[in-house]
């Protein structure tokens, strides 16, 4: 029996390392069917790079550097490169895109449309830009999309910089555009000390859950349960 496109699992993941969460996502893609309930990941990762398929390598500014610190992994998502680590929000929906009449276009526009209004729940003006996907606050970058369809099912997501240590973007030309400045909501808000990652994952996973029409959620907290 097909499940309700009403309905959204959510796995609160914690701090993970960046492999076995892609492998699980990936995994969970090519196993699911008709009868699978889609489910949204969050998770923070520890420090790493990630290169989308159609990465180049002169994107990344500081290889020695890099390779003796933090780990730059290939995966298999759109877009360039990107910085991942502790602070940051990462979200993951996998999605049955059929099942919700949703195309790739439709699917990134909900999630930038989802980020721009968590960013408006915090006082925060945020925008696109044409042909750089992601959200953006005074030509600063504070949110990072790429995406996987297979078998017509999306997987890897979105990230939003919360409060992180914002460094290691400077070592790469972030989504592959030299010299775009990445920002983060801590800085922005006026009440920084009120800010956690926690309560604002929660209003996102809201704003995800109206945007993707879901009328029920069911949230399992084990991080195991995906390994």
């Amino acid at each position: 029996m097909t499940p309700s496109s009403g309905l959204l699992k959510i796995r609160q993941l914690g701090l993970q390392d960046y492999r076995p969460v892609w492998q699980a996502m990936s995994a969970f893609t090519d196993n699911r069917s008709a009868a699978t309930v889609d489910e949204l990941w969050f998770v923070q990762h520890h420090p790493v790079f990630t290169q989308g398929r159609a990465g180049k390598a002169e994107h990344i500014l500081a290889q020695s550097t890099i390779q003796s610190t933090i780990e730059v992994v290939k995966t298999d998502r759109g877009g360039q490169v990107t910085y991942h680590g502790p602070g940051q929000l990462v979200v993951y929906p996998l999605i049955d895109l059929r099942r919700r009449k949703l195309n790739v276009r439709a699917i990134v526009s909900l999630l930038e449309t989802s980020i721009i209004d968590l960013l408006s729940h915090y006082g925060l003006h945020a925008n696109t830009m044409a042909g750089a996907p992601g959200v953006y606050i005074n030509g600063g970058k504070i949110a990072s999309l790429g995406l996987r369809i297979r078998h017509g099912c999306s997987f890897h997501g979105l990230s939003v910089n919360i409060d992180m240590d914002l460094r290691p973007f400077t070592l790469i030309n972030p989504c592959g555009y030299p010299g775009l400045q990445m920002v983060q909501l801590i800085d922005k808000v006026l009440n920084p000390s009120k800010i956690t990652l926690a309560e604002v994952g929660q209003t996102l996973l809201i704003i995800l859950a109206r945007q993707l029409k879901a009328t029920e959620t069911i949230t399992i907290d084990d991080p195991l349960a995906i390994f």
